[in-house]
């Protein structure tokens, strides 16, 4: 398979450990669990799932550890087809693992990551430069922050594409991944994100400003607000699909391997963002990152009940 993949990611792959409550439990009282699971997370590891369940032939870098809990992250790539003959191993406990609360009403999530998070950083010279460059697409989020500024380099001398998942923020863009952006051709975020870029509120004049760091085309995604495209020719707004929501862990994640996927089909940026947006959404009705994670049919079979039609 790997001589044949589209997609590479590298960075972050995570064991999700979710729990929906009502309310936070504190030192003086407990609380009752509605729902329990293990899934797969992090931002890039989400992602390719996603990516590959679409349809896409995919393959992920990171590294685990040699625990059980590591065999856990990985168990959802591995069932997804994701090609992980790249994979570094760390003769370690597992150290990218997080509890996340998931408030029962709203779907909102807050993440707790264990103390030693990050400690397995991929080096430069665990890379194979001819398998990531053999890809169309490289899909980063900044962790392995050294590693990533060097495939991005990698995939920019072949002439291939960089996606980037810039992370929901309140405060400055800085550091490696203000430096990730300038190598990247699509940048998709969260909310803040140009903001934090560019200083600018207005996010048309903030999405052009972004624009001339280097990216061609530049997302943003809002939740239920929907998302937001910026490229030299065209600005849109595409509102989110409203579903009863369980569980939003995972949903700009999810749209980030969506995107990649219709780009990889050749896709309209438009038709991208409502395949995107609808992927999301379908996601968001179940518990955990990865577990409601549509197939290519069901989507389009969503879209179609929304009288949207694909070619």
């Amino acid at each position: 398979m790997e001589g044949d993949i589209e997609v590479v990611g590298l960075g972050m792959a995570c064991l999700d450990v979710l729990l929906r409550l009502q309310e936070m439990p504190t030192w003086d009282q407990g609380t009752r669990i509605k729902a329990f699971g293990f899934d797969g997370g992090g931002p890039v590891g989400t992602a390719i799932v996603a990516s590959a369940r679409l349809g896409a032939r995919a393959g992920f870098i990171g590294t685990a550890g040699s625990d059980e809990a590591a065999e856990l992250k990985m168990k959802s790539l591995a069932e997804n087809g994701v090609d992980l003959s790249r994979m570094v191993y760390r003769e370690a406990p597992e150290d990218q693992i997080v509890v996340v609360h998931v408030h029962a009403e709203t779907g909102e999530r807050l993440f707790s990551g264990v103390e030693r998070w990050g400690e397995s950083q991929l080096r430069v010279e665990e890379l194979d430069r001819e398998y990531i460059t053999a890809a169309e697409y490289l899909h980063l989020d900044g962790f392995h922050a050294e590693a990533a500024k060097q495939a991005a380099a990698w995939m920019r001398e072949a002439g291939k594409k960089v996606v980037l998942d810039g992370h929901k923020t309140t405060g400055e863009v800085r550091g490696h991944m203000r430096d990730l952006v300038e190598q990247t051709d699509v940048l998709i975020s969260g909310s803040g994100f140009a903001r934090g870029l560019t200083g600018i509120d207005d996010i048309r004049e903030a999405g052009e400003k972004v624009l001339e760091m280097g990216p061609e085309i530049f997302v943003q995604t809002e939740g239920e607000k929907g998302s937001y495209t910026v490229t030299d020719d065209e600005f849109f707004h595409l509102p989110a699909f409203a579903v009863e929501v369980v569980d939003t862990t995972g949903a700009g994640d999810v749209f980030h391997g969506a995107y990649i996927a219709g780009l990889l089909r050749g896709w309209d940026l438009r038709q991208i963002a409502i395949f995107s947006t609808a992927v999301s959404a379908i996601k968001c009705t179940k518990l955990g990152g990865r577990g409601g994670i549509p197939r290519f049919d069901e989507v389009i079979a969503f879209l179609e009940e929304h009288d949207i039609l694909f070619d």
